[in-house]
This record gives structure tokens, sequence and C-alpha cells, in this order.
């Protein structure tokens, strides 16, 4: 009798999960599956985490915010979280709101941010208020991106001094044959302006500003989480590549988020991309469109 009813919970147990509709699956960078805790312990043991985020995806953003919540655990106030969502010369705003010296409604009105704010970065950004951590503004504010897309690096000269404090200190390193710069000319991205060659020129200033501002506030012994689109992060190049210019001895650990039809085995295009890549199903939904 003991046996049969064994036999009867594994094939309820093998129909049950058989018919599971997983909203995630976590895969090793070489297509192994893994799980959060391996992915946490991993973590912990970095200085810097790079989280690429599908910027409109539910998944991504909510594992986000678990993820953080768990490493400030172990971490405590040894946490810095960091963002390319925010822009650096918006930090004086973000630490103004931290402090309580200005209103959430004047820290929202102020600062440019993004249109899923509400959903997806603010639940970020209140837990470091709450738990008094550090929020870094790591972008370039977009108005100097612009510049470096129309007229290219030169173009920052004509910045005053204190335009550049808001930049990665000049000039900067810039290597067109970088698989993530080169790519960027043969994809549909949009208007690329009347030089083509500046157009990656404006992505690697944005990578170069928010790898340098990881290195201007991290302390030694803190770990920082910088939440990040996943193309500004994958294949260990883009912010990585300049943090590595920066600060060679940088322990970090890579997150990329990628959607397909079918989330039971990582597809062979995503090997290596990352440290972590978490499969998500393509039909999940977006928080905005």
């Amino acid at each position: 009798m003991r046996t049969l009813s064994i036999l009867i919970f594994l094939c309820v147990t093998f129909v049950t999960h058989s018919q599971d509709k997983p909203a995630y699956r976590i895969f090793t960078g070489e297509g192994k599956k893994t799980d959060y805790q391996e992915m946490l312990k991993q973590a912990l043991k970095a200085d810097v985490v790079f989280f690429g985020e599908l910027h409109d995806n539910p998944v991504a953003h909510w594992l986000e915010l678990e993820l953080t919540k768990d490493i400030h655990n172990e971490k405590g106030s040894n946490l810095l979280l960091a963002a390319e969502m925010f822009e650096t010369d918006n930090q004086l705003i973000i630490d103004e709101y931290f402090s309580d010296i200005i209103k959430e409604s004047s820290f929202e009105n102020e600062v440019r941010l993004w249109k899923n704010y509400g959903t997806d970065y603010k639940p970020l950004l209140s837990f470091a208020k709450k738990n008094n951590l550090k929020f870094i503004a790591s972008n370039i504010p977009r108005r100097y991106a612009a510049v470096v897309s129309s007229g290219g690096f030169e173009a920052l000269q004509k910045i005053s001094d204190e335009g550049k404090k808001y930049i990665a200190p000049q000039p900067v390193d810039y290597d067109p044959e970088l698989a993530c710069y080169k790519n960027m000319l043969s994809m549909d991205m949009g208007p690329k302006g009347p030089d083509p060659e500046n157009f990656p020129k404006a992505q690697a200033i944005k990578d170069a500003t928010m790898a340098n501002s990881i290195v201007k506030y991290r302390q030694p012994g803190e770990l920082v989480i910088h939440y990040n689109g996943s193309y500004h992060s994958d294949n260990h190049q883009g912010i990585i590549w300049y943090l590595n210019k920066y600060s060679p001895s940088t322990k970090t650990v890579t997150i990329t988020a990628v959607m397909q039809d079918e989330v039971s085995k990582m597809n062979d295009e995503s090997k290596k991309v990352a440290d972590f890549v978490i499969v998500i199903p393509s039909s999940m939904t977006r928080t905005y469109k």
C-alpha cells in the first residue's frame, strides 16, 4: 500500500509540474540550468553586479527588486544602487530627496524620469531611500549624448568645464571594432544623424560615463548593483569594457534577460552573453508600449 501511495504521489507531481507555465528560467552563460539561489550566491561575491534588463519586461523588473532585497540582507549598508535610467546631473536632486530636503513631488517633477518609472524604477528608488542606501545616477545627461551623436567626441570640447563634470574624463577611449559598437551601424535603431559613425560613439560615451560613475562612488568592500539595458553589458562589453580600463581589478557578475517562445532550454545565441541568463516567455506582458 505504501509503495502504491508513493507511485500515485510521484505521478501526480509529474503531471502537475509538466503542466506548469513558468514565468522564467535561469541558465548559466554556458546554457546549463541553474536557479535564483545560485545567481544570488555568485552576485554576492562580486564588486559590481550588472543587471541587463529588457526595459519593458515585468519579470526582469521584479527580479531586479528581489535580487536587490536579498543582496541587501547580506550586505546591508555596503550596498549601492546605480542606474542607467538616471543622469549624472540629477544626482543632487536624488540626494536632496533622500535627505528629505525636497518632497517626492519636487523630485519627480525635476528629474527626467522614464515613462515606466512608476511601475519599474520607483520601487528600487523607494527601497534605497527606505534603507538609507546611496542611489547613483550613472548615465550621461542625454543632451550631451546628443552632442556626440551629431558631432562626435570632438564636439564635447565645446561644453563648459562645469558640464564636463557630468561626463567621463576626456579624451574617451573608443574601439570602433568592438562588436557592441560595430553592430549598431547595421541595426534598425531609428535615425542615425548626418554621420552614422557617430551613432555608436553616443552609446560609447554613455557606457564610459556609467563606468566612471561606478568607480567614482564605489568604496572598497562595497557592492554595486547597476541596472541597465542588456545591450550595455552583454558579452562583457559596453560599460564593462570601460570599467576594466578604469578599474581593472573590479570583479563583476553579469545578468541578462532574454525572451524566447520556449523557456525549457536556452537558445544558442544567448550563450556566453552573460554569466547568468534569465529566459522569459515571449508571451509575457509588457509594462509599456
